[in-house]
């Protein structure tokens, strides 16, 4: 039943859900500001998209004809010439125009610095069902997504284009696994034109996250549609027809944009909180569908704007494709150089830019060098006509041939010395030119922030110490940190994208691929219906039986086989981060240094940590010599056996098992010396009892042989009365009680009325070791009623 706070939705039970795309739906804002209000068609979506590139073209204009100079201008070389201006190159004509790209070099050192230390996702769990080791699943299936589309590529082309241009592209796309398959995945793919991408100029964000449209232009010649796009040449007027001309570069006569068109589509909708908690949007609900029920669970409500993210293919004057996406973003990255907003106008560019004054100056002093030089004549003798006269031949091939002597006149015809042949001096370049293209590199190491160290360069300076020249190199790196940094931000938005995608695309039962940081491959099963977000279960042991000459695994190894790990990606909210650092590989070498040197002093943690050293290593077999260490190395060291602390318990346990043992054998031992004592005593005592009763059976006989047996009976029971209570035969008792047969002959054998008392006084119990007429015996004169013991008949 509905809230009596909550006020009903609606008079009917029906209502209609907020129009899905391609229904009827009210026209766009940029349509409705021209054509007035109305519902929206393809000619609508058509000026809407229209409109909105020529905003972009219109932020961005100036910036695009940079980008093309900058990137022109750091891939320049001797044959191009796109460093030199082009009026200035044709200036100087035949002069030389030399290229000596040092620009280039300056750009390297920060791509391939990134492609060292590319920044990696990492995932948090954030709310409480969301585990530490489910993000870690999410972890490797994003690092399995990476491997498998090669992102790698994509993020090195991207960076290339920051770098160079000032800014370069990636996008994130969903397509089948494979072609038998019927499952989709996620991957990443490059963008090999930067400047194919057009995105709303209304950010704020700095990764373009709020981005509310973009599209993916490809410009096509003509002549070339048809090959390319055979799919669509009917959309587009063959033959020699042009067709209509439309604006904007849309469709002229030598080319048609083809143009990938993203939107997000903002409606009014309406959230409801279920009683168990969860939420529901009215847009969720199925086309048709009675409301009723959702009006009496309602709890609370309130009006929401939903987002929904639509793609469409244009071609020339037509939408040719649509279709609804699944995720919240824009699915296009995008790697920022340097961005600014200077007095509304933007301000975008690479490291290139701060750098072509200082390299045209270098090439211009380096040209105007080469000039100045080999204008100038060739080194040639000086001599006195007479002083070579008759030897000319030597002199006019002393530069072409090998003589071993050149011979000259020195005497002239009057007999006076003549000077010897000189060779005049070299030609010399200008210091004016060598101090130029020395002003010129330093103006590139001050522009760029990179000086001689981080090029790989000795510094001519103090900087002789390995730590000294790291310094240098890091303030070299500090310079252009910017890069890598905005490299982080982008793929920081890639893995919220692909967080907001995995559980919509995933969405069926299947076993996944997960990487680890070190590039092993693992399995997991995904269970999109799991109510927790990572389960595991047992293994089935036979799956992980050894076959004979296998390596029997680690106890790591031995550990993860056993269990199956069932993640739902759906379940709990995890955030992302970029960690920027250096790649596994050498972080791995790092780790390789840094456990030698400290296994160098401390040799005897290579019994407990020699596996972490030789997993470090990268020569071959060095993953079995670690699996090999791993097995000799303590359980204790591998947080499997015993913590310390029980260690010491349990030792201390032993001793006081040890300790009550002693105690325990020496108490036995005094015990068996007292029972072999009061088996002594009773001995002595069942002795001296025999001895008595023979002395009143030989006792002198009487007249009155009833009345005489009668007092001995009387004396025997006493006697017997009497050994019963001593301490030795208290166990004789006990096990007459368990003997009613002998119980009851001795009974037989003696006076009821004495064996009833001597049975009360017991307790019950007859007199132990005197049946089967024994006490009877002991008389030779029979009591009343009772046999003769020499007849067995009565008197």
């Amino acid at each position: 039943m509905a809230s009596p706070f909550v006020p009903s939705l609606r008079n009917g039970s029906h209502r209609d859900p907020a129009p899905r795309f391609g229904e009827r739906e009210p026209r766009n804002e940029t349509a409705r500001r021209t054509f007035g209000s109305g519902w929206e068609d393809d000619d609508d979506i058509l000026y809407e998209a229209r409109e909105r590139f020529r905003r972009i073209k219109d932020w961005e204009g100036e910036f695009r004809s940079q980008f093309s100079e900058d990137t022109k201008f750091v891939n320049g070389d001797s044959d191009n010439h796109w460093q030199w201006p082009a009026s200035m190159y044709s200036d100087r004509g035949d002069k030389p125009s030399l290229t000596v790209n040092k620009t280039r070099q300056h750009c390297l050192q920060i791509i391939n610095d990134a492609k060292q230390n590319k920044p990696q996702i990492r995932i948090n769990p954030v709310s409480d069902e969301a585990t530490k080791a489910s993000a870690d699943i999410y972890e490797g299936v994003i690092r399995h997504i990476e491997y498998m589309s090669n992102a790698s590529v994509a993020y090195d082309t991207a960076t290339t284009h920051q770098v160079q241009g000032g800014i370069g592209w990636w996008r994130v796309v969903t397509e089948y696994e494979g072609e038998q398959s019927m499952e989709m995945g996620c991957r990443i793919q490059r963008v090999r034109d930067a400047l194919s991408v057009y995105l709303d100029p209304d950010i704020q964000e700095a990764d373009g996250s709020d981005a509310r449209f973009a599209f993916v232009v490809d410009e096509v010649p003509r002549d070339e549609f048809e090959s390319k796009y055979p799919e669509y040449r009917e959309r587009i007027p063959q033959g020699g027809m042009t067709g209509p001309i439309i604006d904007g570069g849309w469709l002229d006569e030598d080319h048609v944009r083809v143009a990938e068109y993203y939107r997000i589509v903002e409606r009014e909708d309406t959230l409801h909180q279920l009683p168990d908690g969860s939420t529901i949007k009215e847009s969720d609900i199925a086309e048709g569908a009675s409301f009723e029920w959702l009006d009496r669970m309602s709890q609370r409500r309130r009006k929401v704007r939903g987002k929904e993210l639509q793609w469409l293919k244009i071609v020339g004057g037509h939408i040719v494709d649509r279709q609804v996406e699944i995720g919240r973003y824009i699915p296009l990255v995008r790697v920022i150089g340097e961005e600014e907003v200077i007095e509304g106008r933007l301000e975008r560019k690479g490291h290139v830019r701060a750098l072509k004054d200082p390299q045209r100056i270098y090439n211009y002093w380096a040209s105007s060098a080469v000039e100045q030089v080999a204008l100038q004549s060739k080194s040639p003798y000086v001599a006195a006509a007479e002083s070579i006269e008759s030897y000319q031949r030597y002199w006019s091939t002393a530069n072409t041939e090998n003589h071993p002597v050149l011979p000259y006149n020195a005497l002239d015809e009057a007999g006076k010395p003549l000077p010897p042949p000189q060779r005049a001096e070299p030609p010399q370049m200008a210091q004016a030119y060598v101090q130029g293209m020395q002003l010129a590199q330093q103006d590139l190491m001050y522009a760029s922030g990179q000086y001689q160290p981080s090029m790989g360069q000795q510094d001519q300076r103090s900087e002789v110490s390995g730590k000294a020249i790291a310094l240098r190199q890091r303030q070299g790196d500090n310079a252009t940190y910017h890069y890598v940094d905005n490299l982080a931000i982008a793929i920081r938005f890639t893995g919220r994208i692909l967080i907001d995608l995995i559980p919509k695309v995933y969405d069926t039962p299947r076993v996944l691929r997960i990487l680890a940081p070190d590039g092993t491959v693992d399995r997991v099963q995904l269970n999109p219906q799991q109510p927790q977000a990572l389960t595991t279960q047992p293994q089935n042991p036979q799956q992980n039986q050894n076959t004979g000459g296998m390596v029997p695994p680690t106890p790591q190894q031995a550990l993860s086989a056993s269990v199956v790990r069932i993640f739902n990606p759906s379940v709990g909210r995890y955030e992302v981060q970029a960690d920027v650092g250096p790649a596994y590989a050498t972080r791995r070498q790092q780790a390789w240094d840094a456990f030698s040197q400290i296994i160098t002093t401390a040799p005897n943690l290579l019994n407990v940590a020699g596996d972490l050293l030789f997993k470090a290593a990268d020569f071959p077999m060095a993953e079995e010599l670690a699996e090999r260490m791993q097995r000799m190395v303590p359980p204790q060291a591998l947080g499997q056996g015993p913590t310390q602390n029980e260690q010491l318990l349990t030792q201390q346990v032993q001793g006081l098992q040890a300790h009550v043992a002693l105690l325990s054998e020496k108490l036995a031992v005094e015990s068996m010396r007292r029972q072999a004592r009061d088996e002594r005593t009773d001995i002595d005592a069942y002795e001296a009892t025999t001895k008595r009763m023979q002395a009143l059976l030989n006792a002198e006989k009487t007249d009155s042989p009833y009345v005489a047996g009668e007092e001995i009976r009387v004396l025997v029971q006493r006697m017997v009365l009497d050994a019963l209570h001593e301490v030795g035969m208290a166990q004789v008792g006990q096990m007459s009680m368990q003997d009613e047969q002998q119980a009851a002959a001795l009974i037989g054998g003696m006076n009821p009325q004495g064996a009833q008392q001597i049975g009360a006084q017991m307790g019950g119990a007859g007199l132990p070791g005197l049946g089967n007429g024994q006490a009877s015996a002991l008389s030779p004169v029979p009591a009343p009623g009772m046999p003769s013991p020499a007849n067995g008949n009565g008197p």
